[in-house]
């Protein structure tokens, strides 16, 4: 059953699968919205400028709200439209909705809006520096300590001392299709949004203070989702709200499409961050002590700034073995658009300083970088920085050794060294180790509660009811997977609803690699629980599985999380038990740098990784294959450019992404070691490789030239200047 295909593809494919845009209803008009053309200041006058009949438009302002103007998520402190002031460029002001979408955009260019600019704020280490964050409230969105052992005594029994700093920027998710909403929206029958979204709660806890209704007057549906990487996690909350706003005003179905160019300016990116390291090393080698300082940008609000940085202060100090850990890490506050969740959030960006640095020691102690951190591995028995013990099969010597002689490591390096002495194109190869922590950070999923239904019909075929949403990724065919394997049964007998509140429980959210693990889990609960309510013998057919259904009549079963076995995790002290299951990963990178041009590309790329079970071999290659690219990207082409705060390249022929021209032939490898908490043995997959391929790249860039770099993306450009520096 592992190569089943996909349950939506039919319908993708034949191009019936309706996505938000190809939605239509019985007089539907479309909305828009107006934004803030400055970073920050105070809203003086709104005019209506002649050239468009304003009597035929539905404008909403903040005063329409009904109930409370805010987007509920973690910190409640971001507007669904700002009423005085204004904290970042194009934040939303006001709505306005026609029949005619075409002169929704005349009519927005002539709403004027007066301003008293007031001084802005779009650098980090600015932000630390100031008193107190330019509207009143404190820069720092969050702050984090995470210690283990005495950091300080370690530096006066050290034999060497290696310090270095980091920084990534922002990155787009660029999903093939943008956000888009279509609301319905009375008082008597409350509020329903259909739409392109990963976290159909989310939107729900929103809407619900918004309108001032209870939660069974708002439904949330999802369509089709042509993609999302983490940036339809929190945001379509803003443009639900906004959707449903205009159609409460105007008594109409609306729909509100965000275009490319509005998609990229408006919504959130990854977080950008810096990051410094201070390691101690004894005389062999050995670890002693690592010092990590960890800042990323989170924008005008808060968003999930919190836990993108919690992920990343964890992942910071990788998977080695070190008696002395502190990580001091801050969420700060800028005059840009809030930054917020992208596939890894937080891991891909500490990840890349740790693996930089690793290459660094090993330098400077003049070993190899496998030796360094083989001898540096966690192991099973050791304990995290956080003081986790790694009770599962770990030997990250023997992945770390399988990928290398996979990619023909050590021959190449001494070929790329002969052949680069006069070669006008140098070649160069690099590796990273990590590991990527799968579901919510510590008491995360004991607090969700996650709720998953079976249903089984009299016919013998059965229905899961969840949440997570299938967003290219292959949530469905998956979950559908795991109640077939667990039932015995064929896989087409098995369906999932499509996410709707009002038909399915609350899941929790699409996001952190959980949803085969967690989620599939619950599944293979309620099959289990299926089984036993129909009375089974150990062993059976599909044909008297039907049978039983037949006899007993249709049956719902309901399973909640429970967390397994002894798992302990202290939010105050941030120590303990970090996450269920970790995954671990080797990557590989061969490149190739023209010293005329900076061009750098990459020819080979090698992906190991251990992540329990693999259920669908297909899918998992394809989400590492994706994942590769998109840490492609990252790494070497992706550069938002900002502008008072604001991204000026935000169109698709000035923002850079790897194209099919520029995937290397990518070698994807599994080591399977069954996790006995997740569905089938599976463990997380979707973001871990995310994070490995920058520092592989980097790494490899440097042992091509002999140059050092510590930022990406990494430019032509820039490889230039140090060469002819």
């Amino acid at each position: 059953m592992s190569h089943v295909l996909r349950k939506e593809v039919t319908a993708k494919v034949t191009g019936k699968a309706d996505y938000v845009d190809d939605l239509q209803m019985p007089g539907m008009w479309h909305g828009i919205t107006v934004r803030s053309t400055i970073a920050r200041g105070r809203i003086q006058k709104i005019t209506f400028q002649d050239g468009v009949p304003w009597d035929e438009f539905t404008v909403v302002t903040a005063k329409d709200i009904p109930g409370k103007n805010i987007v509920s998520l973690i910190v409640e402190d971001q507007p669904y439209l700002a009423s005085e002031m204004v904290n970042h460029m194009h934040e939303p002001i006001l709505l306005l909705a026609h029949p005619n979408k075409y002169i929704l955009e005349k009519a927005r260019s002539l709403v004027k809006i007066d301003y008293e600019r007031l001084p802005a704020i779009f650098d980090m280490d600015a932000s630390l520096r100031a008193d107190r964050i330019i509207w009143g409230k404190d820069n720092l969105f969050k702050h984090y300590l995470m210690e283990k052992g005495d950091v300080d005594s370690a530096w006066s029994r050290a034999a060497h001392i290696f310090e270095g700093e980091y920084a990534t920027g922002a990155q787009e998710q660029l999903y093939i299709e943008p956000n888009g909403m279509v609301a319905t929206a009375n008082a008597e029958e409350g509020v329903t949004v259909r739409g392109s979204m990963q976290c159909p709660y989310y939107i729900h806890k929103s809407l619900v203070p918004l309108f001032g209704l209870p939660e069974n007057k708002i439904r949330v549906i999802q369509q089709e989702t042509g993609g999302a990487f983490g940036g339809k996690e929190e945001y379509p909350s803003m443009i639900a709200g906004h959707a449903a706003l205009l159609a409460w005003k105007s008594g109409h179905p609306v729909k509100l499409i965000y275009d490319r160019e509005e998609d990229m300016a408006a919504t959130t990116k990854r977080h950008p961050s810096r990051t410094r390291h201070k390691t101690a090393i004894a005389e062999d080698g050995t670890l002693l002590a690592m010092d990590i300082e960890f800042v990323i940008d989170g924008g005008a609000y808060a968003t999930l700034s919190a836990v993108v940085l919690s992920r990343g202060t964890i992942h910071a100090p990788g998977p080695y073995r070190c008696p002395n850990v502190r990580v001091r890490s801050t969420a700060v506050a800028t005059n840009s658009p809030p930054h917020g969740a992208f596939r890894g959030f937080g891991a891909p960006q500490s990840i890349f300083a740790l693996e930089r640095q690793m290459d660094r020691i090993a330098r400077g102690l003049n070993m190899p970088p496998e030796v360094f951190r083989e001898q540096n591995f966690l192991r099973t028995g050791d304990t995290t920085a956080t003081g986790q013990t790694v009770n599962q099969s770990l030997d990250l010597a023997g992945l770390q050794k399988r990928a290398l002689m996979h990619a023909d490591y050590f021959d190449k390096k001494v070929q790329f060294q002969k052949s680069n002495t006069t070669a006008r194109i140098k070649k160069g190869i690099g590796f990273a180790t990590f590991f990527h922590g799968a579901g919510f950070t510590g008491s995360g999923e004991r607090y969700l509660q996650s709720v998953a239904k079976l249903r089984a019909t009299p016919d013998g075929r059965v229905e899961i009811l969840c949440s997570m949403t299938e967003m290219g990724q292959g949530t469905n065919t998956v979950l559908t997977q795991v109640a077939a394997e667990t039932l015995r049964i064929p896989y087409e007998w098995v369906t999932i609803l499509r996410p709707d509140t009002a038909r399915v429980p609350n899941s929790g959210p699409t996001v952190a690699s959980r949803t085969t693990m967690i989620i599939g889990r619950l599944v293979e609960n309620a099959s289990k629980e299926l089984r036993e309510k129909l009375n089974l013998p150990a062993e059976y057919s599909a044909e008297q599985f039907a049978r039983a259904c037949e006899s007993h009549g249709a049956l719902e079963i309901t399973v909640q999380y429970q967390e397994p076995g002894a798992i302990f995790w202290d939010d105050q002290k941030y120590r303990g038990d970090a996450y269920g299951a970790y995954s671990w990963a080797v990557y590989v990178a061969e490149v190739s740098v023209d010293t005329m041009t900076g061009e750098t590309c990459v020819d080979h790329f090698t992906a190991l990784q251990e992540v329990g079970r693999v259920l669908h071999p297909i899918l998992a290659a394809g989400q590492i294959e994706g994942g590769v690219l998109q840490g492609i990207g990252f790494a070497l082409y992706e550069k938002v450019q900002f502008r008072d705060g604001a991204m000026v390249n935000n169109q698709m022929t000035n923002y850079i992404v790897p194209t099919s021209m520029d995937v290397p032939r990518i070698s994807v490898l599994f080591e399977e070691v069954p996790y006995e908490h997740g569905a089938l043995g599976a463990k997380g997959i979707g973001e871990l490789p995310m994070d490995g391929p920058a520092p592989a790249i980097l790494n490899a860039v440097e042992d091509a030239l002999g140059v050092s770099f510590h930022a990406v993306p990494l430019l032509p450009e820039e490889v230039l200047l140090r060469l002819v520096a």
